[in-house]
């Protein structure tokens, strides 16, 4: 039989499982879904020279299967990698305003923003008020409204403009392709 194999993964092999019936599952047992006692499982897989892993625990009785081990932990870190490659990575991209941002630089700004959302980032715009700025934190919510207002064919408004300490920011993720 092989040695007990140290799980990291959190599955009891072998002589680590506690029960004294397991339900065997899998391609290599003639009865698919049979209850068996723990010593008649664990002969079985010594037979075929392979482990006797926990698979559902908290079954009763608990849910055992016959497998290479080694090669089940590699399916698995496999699985884990492809799903993290195939997850979306959400980029957020800022874009700092003054209140009194002249129509040039709102322009070359709004480009900018534009590219960012045409790129599937999120845009985090903010207006930040300088000292005695925050009089004009309604300029500020114009600003944000107008840029909103701008981009509306490439992106929508996930967060409305929010006064946050000296910065009135606004999110916007990009909008469906159809």
């Amino acid at each position: 039989m092989k040695p007990v194999v140290d799980d990291r993964q959190g599955n009891r092999i072998n002589e680590k499982i506690r029960a004294r019936t397991v339900r065997l599952v899998g391609d290599n047992i003639e009865n698919n879904n049979v209850i068996v006692s723990i010593e008649d499982a664990l002969k079985m897989a010594a037979e075929q020279e392979l482990d006797l892993v926990e698979i559902s625990p908290m079954a009763k009785p608990p849910v055992c299967k016959i497998i290479d081990y080694q090669k089940f932990l590699y399916q698995q870190k496999k699985k884990q990698k492809e799903i993290k490659a195939n997850s979306a990575k959400v980029v957020v991209k800022e874009i700092r305003f003054g209140p009194n941002t002249d129509d040039h630089d709102f322009t070359f700004k709004l480009n900018h923003a534009k590219k960012f959302l045409e790129e599937g980032a999120k845009v985090r715009a903010f207006v930040y008020f300088k000292g005695r700025a925050i009089l004009f934190k309604e300029q500020g919510e114009i600003l944000l409204l107008k840029l909103a207002n701008e981009l509306e064919d490439v992106g929508k408004i996930e967060q409305l403009p929010k006064l946050e300490g000296k910065k009135m920011s606004i999110f916007l993720t990009p909008a469906k392709k159809k």
